[in-house]
């Protein structure tokens, strides 16, 4: 009766999956690894408190949210449900407009973790490429003899562009993105850049960059990151399956106020 009674109060809004006990609501959050869990307290094979400790110790559950639906109102109910780690309570019989306001609530703060991490991912990402390139590289560089010089730039586009594009079919070695302007910007941009795109016709744009992703400072010493700039720009193009070019028509290395590259159509 209460799981019905809580489907009916959730069914216009969410997708709803219920279980019956603890060991077949692990089973079930193991494969659909839901936004929220209502989770009671009473409940055959295991109770709630073990249910929830277990999902608050698993690497990929430990961040949804947990609400603890309950008839106990004692101070050492809560307090037990607190260790086990659940993010908040309700008291049966469940008002529908509170439950709606606390995974309302819930969904948002799970949100906004979320974006923090991936944030974080980000900030890692750009620091350990920068750290390579703008470091060790250029010093590598200097003592290539001109001939390698060529092969060691395209081996480090290679492994920027893998870093970026952990989603790409690593089969066909294509990537599907219609605007190749955008998908330049979007990636440049993940290193630290700040580009921006202008379609200037079919499958022409300008990428302007007021933001080097190297550091401007590190792009003037070592003008070499600029070359890596537009070779990152043409590999992504060419994934994308575009029949385009990129010219270089300035970089901040150079001594320019902005980065300009142009991407333009060779049919």
């Amino acid at each position: 009766m209460n799981i019905e009674l809580l489907r009916a109060y959730l069914d216009e809004t969410y997708e709803v999956i219920s279980a019956t006990s603890g060991k077949e609501a692990l089973e079930l959050i193991e494969e659909s690894l839901p936004d929220t869990i209502l989770l009671d307290v009473m409940m055959p094979e295991m109770n709630g408190y073990q249910v929830c400790e277990i999902l608050k110790n698993d690497q990929r559950t430990r961040f949804i949210p947990v609400i603890m639906v309950t008839a106990l109102s004692g101070r050492n109910d809560w307090i037990a449900g607190i260790e086990a780690g659940a993010d908040e309570f309700l008291t049966k019989p469940v008002n529908k407009l509170e439950l709606l306001t606390r995974i309302n609530s819930l969904l948002r703060l799970k949100d906004l973790h979320l974006d923090l991490i991936q944030e974080r991912d980000k900030l890692n990402l750009q620091n350990r490429i920068r750290s390579v390139l703008t470091q060790i590289i250029p010093n590598l560089l200097r003592t290539l003899p001109p001939e390698q010089k060529s092969i060691a730039i395209h081996q480090m586009i290679d492994m920027v562009v893998d870093a970026l594009l952990e989603d790409a079919d690593a089969e066909s070695n294509t990537i599907k993105y219609e605007n190749v302007g955008d998908l330049c910007c979007q990636m440049i941009n993940q290193l630290g850049g700040s580009f921006e795109v202008e379609s200037t016709g079919n499958d022409e744009y300008t990428l302007k960059g007021l933001g080097c992703p190297w550091g401007i400072e590190e792009a003037k010493s070592n003008p070499i990151l600029c070359t890596l700039t537009r070779g990152i720009f043409s590999r992504l193009i060419t994934m994308s399956g575009q029949d385009v070019d990129v010219d270089t028509l300035g970089t901040m290395g150079n001594g320019d106020e902005c980065c300009i590259f142009e991407i333009t159509s060779l049919e």
